[in-house]
């Protein structure tokens, strides 16, 4: 690393952040951080697969390795053009990140990568290679390898060590080794084809058949170390050698390599015209959604589950509601969230809630309310598609309730965009297309890194043969032998791509699955489409919270013009309908939906008036000439007859009775209603009595003596004490302010340029003190100098009439002991202030925290 110039550290730092956690002091720091498992496995997450098939390739050749002898395993035998020139971009990219080094000649992994992705009895390669004849032959006695030797055709050695040599040469040279093969017998090769691409693992019974006695004495199979989980070592188990395997595969460590990341496929194609307009559309749908969603939750929401989140009986109550699915409704309630529009009022009687940014959010204009809205949506890591799957623990995984975060999501999210991004304008590819991009970008990334077991990632899959093949051949594959194969789950990462591609539907920012022009904006400043480099188009694609509400805001720029203006008027019909032809105003809109049911959503949505939802214009305070001028007002035909007679009608039987608290009474002036109230077989449940010819009684409350007498088809009123109607107009119930949920980081944030300018340097500084000439220092014991108050003093007043550097020992004030190389520039009042050449930086030392000074050679 100290052969690095400072582009290539700031490189290192940029690709692994978590090299900066704390900044090392020096480069012995840095490698030994570098080489760790838990920084190499997170390195080896991050590789794409052509990168990740390098390093494999690898772990699995020699060690130190030529240029030659990798691409030969790469490309095996016969050249492939694209594996040639795609390879030194991967042992670039190995390098970068610290996880290769040496000389093209002598190219190696790092430790920590070669113990991760080389084969091994508990840890199967990806290559689906076995161990070497040195490695598999370790465990066997000298007279068995001699035995081996002798009947491959070799001349017998004196020790095991040069047998296993000469039988690696023999494995390693395809003419010797072809014609080895061809006195083979027939089923041999079949056993050898089975387990050339791996699991290079199986099984012989006692007593084998002639043609597992050919292989197993001439080396071709031997026996296995191998050791099942948690097991003794499994008897009768033999592997095929890497050394010949490779000759089997015309010298490939991988059956198939990737050296290309597959490009987006298309779909379809439009124009950009219908793609904004589409998404426009989708926009305002969005908007609408979550004002009702936060309209219907306006006087007190769900209450709270005692584990956090929302009940699976009220998310189909919000579903229901907003005329959605539950997988919808989950995402709606959720985006409200991370935007801070609702939240959990904290009482004890624990509801959700909109909070006050909910009322100052409404009156902004509709882009702007949008922008907050998609600016939310960039940077959470909660996954709303999570809702109803299953946590490690096989808890149901609540909308707005714990274990939602997913700290890869916003990563995906932005580069699902920057992918479209890169397609022509009004292009939408094929979501499966997307899902092959990113599961080659990051092909560990929902799977397990190699070398982490079961359990924690991968999934191993089992080679298994019929009957049959166990009959003819004596052999099969170990039942507890990993496959090669890499299938591609459904991993977390897949889900969350294609939960991008609907959740930028459903908020307008694609429209027909193509990027609209606002949407692209979301990506002008972070590096977009084409223009970025593969290396940084497979980075984290992370923005800031900052960073993101300003894209949303130059996005809503470009939508605002699209967006319908709002209306301030309808179309009555005489089916007692009203169709409001756009997004009407908000007195409008909200007046209009006390007076009228919402029968259909859509471009124009269509009111319906009924004889309840008038009645709850009345409770609200309403008078019914009120409702006809404002009929009349805001339609742009006259009021419909019907409509009108409507309107009248419950307005008369309105309040003709009245219901108070006795337990609860009934009055009406006109006796004869009474008498029908009480002769009502569906008034039994109301345990009503006639107190005195206009005056019931029942033993209910006076809300439940409302709505029984209503469901009779009755239009009572509440009354006060004093006999005057009450308006049932409920309070909006409110949260105390609330700032969003934070969004959970993956590991540390990206490093800016200013603090990798400032790590490089400090690295700098710390190395050139770790690692420049000392004077040696008489009766110095330890790693810091140690001398005397007398001797530190008058040396650093020499110093600065010298001006020379010194190296000293200092512990600060938390007791945390450090050496540094200071110029002294003035000593006075029990201080020394020095230019600190480890910090870079002018600063001032206690001399009673110094423990000792010298001088450096030369100085």
């Amino acid at each position: 690393m100290r052969a690095h110039d400072d582009a290539a550290l700031a490189a290192l730092l940029r690709a692994r952040p978590d090299l900066l956690s704390p900044v090392p002091g020096d480069m012995s720091q840095l490698a030994g951080r570098a080489g760790t498992r838990a920084s190499v496995v997170r390195a080896v997450e991050r590789l794409d697969r052509f990168a990740l098939q390098t390093a494999e390739a690898l772990a699995v050749a020699p060690d130190p390795a030529t240029y030659e002898e990798l691409l030969g395993l790469m490309a095996g035998s016969e050249p492939d053009q694209r594996v040639a020139k795609a390879l030194p971009r991967a042992l670039g990219t190995l390098r970068e990140q610290a996880l290769v080094w040496g000389e093209p000649d002598r190219l190696r992994l790092v430790r920590t990568a070669r113990e991760l992705l080389a084969p091994s009895p508990q840890h199967p390669s990806p290559t689906g290679l076995g161990p070497t004849v040195a490695e598999a032959a370790a465990g066997m006695s000298p007279g068995r390898v001699q035995e081996i030797v002798t009947a491959a055709g070799l001349a017998r050695t004196h020790d095991s060590v040069s047998a296993t040599a000469a039988l690696t040469g023999l494995f390693t040279d395809p003419g010797r080794m072809a014609a080895l093969l061809a006195d083979a017998p027939a089923a041999a090769h079949e056993v050898l084809q089975r387990l050339t691409w791996g699991p290079p693992y199986g099984k012989v019974t006692a007593e084998p058949a002639a043609h597992l006695r050919w292989l197993l004495d001439r080396g071709l199979l031997l026996p296995s170390p191998r050791l099942r989980p948690g097991g003794p070592p499994s008897p009768g188990t033999v592997v095929l050698p890497r050394e010949a395997a490779l000759h089997l595969r015309a010298g490939r460590a991988h059956r198939a390599t990737d050296p290309e990341p597959p490009e987006p496929a298309a779909v379809g194609t439009y124009g950009a015209r219908v793609v904004d307009a589409t998404a426009a559309g989708q926009a305002q749908t969005a908007l609408a959604t979550v004002e009702e969603l936060l309209r219907d939750w306006d006087e007190g929401g769900p209450s709270v589950l005692r584990a956090g989140g929302l009940s699976v009986r009220d998310l189909k109550r919000t579903a229901n509601a907003l005329d959605v699915t539950e997988q919808l409704a989950a995402f709606w309630v959720e985006l409200a969230f991370c935007a801070g529009l609702l939240a959990s009022d904290g009482e004890a009687d624990e509801r959700f809630a909109a909070t006050p940014a909910y009322d100052e959010w409404r009156e902004l204009p509709d882009s702007a309310r949008w922008s907050a809205l998609v600016a939310a949506w960039l940077t959470a890591t909660r996954a709303p598609g999570l809702v109803g799957g299953r946590d490690a623990k096989d808890r149901t995984l609540s909308a707005l309730g714990p274990g939602l975060d997913r700290s890869a999501a916003p990563e995906v999210r932005h580069r699902v965009l920057e992918l479209l991004a890169a397609l022509p304008e009004g292009t939408a590819p094929a979501p499966e297309s997307v899902l092959a991009r990113l599961a080659w970008e990051r092909p560990l990334r929902g799977a397990a890194t190699p070398g982490r077991g079961a359990g924690e990632g991968r999934t191993e899959q089992t080679g298994r043969t019929d009957a049959a093949d166990r009959t003819d051949t004596a052999l099969h594959a170990d039942p507890g032998a990993p496959d090669e194969s890499r299938t591609r789950q459904d991993d977390l990462r897949s889900r969350l791509a294609r939960w991008t591609l609907q959740e930028a539907e459903l908020l307008g920012v694609t429209g027909r699955g193509a990027l609209s022009a606002h949407g692209r904006e979301l990506l002008v400043g972070e590096g977009r489409g084409p223009a970025r480099s593969r290396e940084e188009a497979t980075g984290s694609g992370v923005v800031s919270a900052v960073s993101a509400a300003v894209a949303a805001d130059r996005a809503a720029r470009l939508l605002a013009p699209l967006l319908p203006e709002p209306v301030d008027e309808v179309l009555l019909q005489a089916d007692l309908t009203a169709v409001a032809p756009g997004p009407l105003r908000r007195p409008l809109a909200h007046t209009l939906s006390v007076l009228a049911d919402v029968e259909s959503k859509g471009g124009a949505t269509v009111y319906r008036f009924t004889p309840g939802s008038v009645r709850r214009a009345l409770d609200a305070g309403h008078a019914a000439a009120e409702l006809h001028a404002f009929l009349a007002a805001h339609s742009r035909t006259p009021v419909p007859q019907p409509l009108a007679y409507l309107i009248d009608d419950v307005a008369r039987r309105h309040g003709h009775l009245r219901i108070g608290a006795a337990s609860a009474y009934v009055r009406c002036d006109d006796e004869s209603v009474l008498g029908e109230i009480i002769a009502d077989r569906r008034s039994q449940a109301l345990r009503l009595r006639r107190l005195a010819p206009t005056v019931l009684v029942a033993q209910t409350d006076p809300a439940t003596l409302l709505e029984g007498l209503r469901s009779m088809g009755f239009a009572p009123a509440a009354e006060s004490p004093e006999g005057d109607v009450l308006v049932s107009r409920a309070d909006s119930h409110r949260t105390g302010p609330r700032t969003p949920p934070e969004p959970v980081p993956e590991g540390p944030p990206l490093p800016d340029a200013t603090l990798l300018r400032a790590a490089v340097r400090a690295i700098r500084a710390g190395d050139l003190a770790a690692t420049v000439p000392r004077r040696e220092v008489p009766e110095q014991s330890g790693e810091l100098p140690r001398t005397s108050s007398a001797e530190t003093l008058a040396t650093m007043q020499a110093a600065v009439l010298t001006n020379e550097a010194l190296w000293i020992g200092y512990v600060n004030a938390e007791g945390t002991a450090s050496q540094r190389v200071i110029a002294p520039i003035r000593v006075e009042g029990g201080f020394v202030t020095a230019f600190d050449h480890t910090a870079d930086e002018v600063r001032t030392y206690p001399l009673h925290r110094i423990t000792g000074v010298a001088e450096l050679a030369g100085g």
